[in-house]
């Protein structure tokens, strides 16, 4: 690519915009930076890159600049956006940060492996490095994990292959993209207000099977990730993948007798199959981390990996914070922290996990309706906590679908309702019970972040510890 004079400008400051602005600065482009916001952290921003010499505009987002030839964005910036709207009418392309990396990778660049779906493609894109990274490739998790995949393919670094997170807003911005092999987790309702419809999200999501060159993972148990592979334009010689909590189908991965099995990378899979682990080498082995695992392994199958480093890769793989983390155990009651189900699918998939649950739910539930939810959870529930600004939502949905599940509410929006919830939930909950935090609602009316939400009821959680600890040891001085 040569970018020498091009004009080009960068919609959005922040963790993507500002690494593409040098890059692209970097490439002898002429940038312009617009940023629809002017706070103390943006006008940081811009005077390091005004410093280069990139031009920014702070305070308006909705601009085009005169002259500009191509406009490269941040994933936040919806497509609605006045800016695209301009640029369209213009005739000038619009990239994501994740289509400028994938045009400038070096000849012989890594392939990627790349997940996408609406829950579980951070845990899946980790756990399918750690597979790689047993096999002995050179290998890193990137893109919405964290690591920009710019530094990556401009870097010194090389690497064999590389694990490739990717959301919906940045599929949406990435038409060249043709990965390996690829994997859509799931589907299920979620940034309908961006996208504008569940059509037009499930028509970015399958973006990520385009010019695919092995193997379309899909999930057997949400037809619509299969109708994404059916409709996918991939290379010659491209397989459907399927992965199943059930035993496989030839061309599946699955689970047989607690063992995870590769009925698609084998010889006259027909008839045989591969061991692959077992679901104990899984952490933790919740049914939607096995699938997650199952995802994973196609993957690194498609691309070679051999057996015994699924397994390898599962054992070493350690989840992130708060999503289906155990925090203690105390009086016989198991307290769980998924305060990363911050929608209503990952929500469901936490509560199948246990057979008797106290429910810490609520937050901010970005139009998502709780009425399936509390139907399939019903018979799971002992009691519910909830708590947040669309609280009501989810008591409503309870009221009629679970009648008989004793509801509590929380009034109270400051911080403290975490402590608050976790004392209550104590006393609702019996030995062999779950207290299970799985919001199904966004965390920002209450928390600063979903981490911040996990963080305060671990908090609660360990102080629980303490005191029964200090119960305990007054008990035993006393009976000495």
């Amino acid at each position: 690519m040569d970018l020498k004079d091009v004009r080009v400008t960068v919609a959005g400051l922040g963790v993507s915009g500002v690494p593409a602005a040098k890059v692209l600065h970097g490439l002898g482009a002429r940038v312009t930076v617009v940023n629809a916001t002017a706070g103390d952290k943006q006008r940081a921003e811009a005077a390091e890159l005004e410093a280069l010499g990139v031009s920014v505009r702070l305070g308006d987002g909705d601009t085009l600049p005169e002259g500009t030839e191509l406009v490269v964005t941040t994933p936040g910036w919806k497509p609605s956006s006045p800016l695209f709207t301009a640029a369209a009418a213009a005739g000038v392309e619009i990239w994501g940060d994740v289509e400028l990396a994938w045009r400038l990778r070096k000849p012989g660049a890594a392939p990627w492996l790349a997940v996408t779906g609406t829950n579980g493609k951070t845990t899946t894109t980790r756990m399918l490095a750690a597979i790689l990274a047993a096999a002995g490739l050179r290998t890193a998790a990137v893109g919405n994990i964290g690591v920009s995949l710019l530094d990556v393919v401009l870097g010194d670094e090389e690497y064999d292959v590389l694990a490739v997170e990717l959301s919906s807003y940045q599929l949406h911005w990435a038409p060249s993209i043709r990965p390996h092999s690829a994997a859509v987790l799931n589907l299920a309702p979620d940034h309908l207000d961006w996208h504008g419809s569940m059509a037009a999200y499930a028509a970015d999501k399958g973006r990520i099977y385009h010019g695919n060159q092995v193997a379309c993972v899909y999930n057997t148990a949400d037809p619509e990730t299969e109708r994404l592979v059916r409709e996918a334009d991939v290379e010659e010689g491209c397989r459907a993948i399927g992965f199943t909590l059930q035993a496989p189908r030839p061309s599946e991965f699955g689970v047989v007798d607690g063992i995870l099995v590769d009925r698609a990378f084998v010889e006259d899979r027909a008839n045989n199959a591969q061991e692959l682990a077992e679901t104990g080498d899984v952490t933790p082995p919740a049914p939607h981390n096995i699938a997650n695992a199952l995802a994973a392994a196609a993957l690194a199958r498609a691309y070679g990996v051999p057996p015994g480093a699924v397994r390898e890769g599962l054992r070493a793989f350690t989840p992130d914070a708060h999503r289906i983390a155990e925090v203690a155990t105390v009086d016989g009651v198991t307290y769980v922290d998924d305060s990363k189900a911050t929608n209503t699918h990952a929500a469901e998939a936490s509560l199948a996990a246990y057979p008797s649950i106290v429910w810490l739910a609520g937050g901010l539930a970005k139009g998502a309706e709780f009425d399936e939810l509390a139907a399939r959870a019903a018979g799971r529930l002992r009691a519910a906590v909830l708590f947040g600004a669309d609280r009501a939502l989810i008591r409503e949905a309870l009221a009629r679908h679970a009648p008989q599940v004793p509801v509590t509410e929380l009034e109270r929006t400051d911080t403290g309702a975490m402590p608050a919830a976790v004392a209550i939930a104590q006393d609702l909950a019996r030995p062999g019970d779950t207290v299970l935090l799985a919001p199904a609602c966004a965390s920002m009316d209450m928390f600063t972040n979903y981490n911040q939400r996990g963080e305060m009821f671990a908090d609660a959680v360990r102080e629980l510890v303490r005191a029964s600890a200090g119960t305990a040891a007054g008990g035993g001085r006393a009976g000495d």
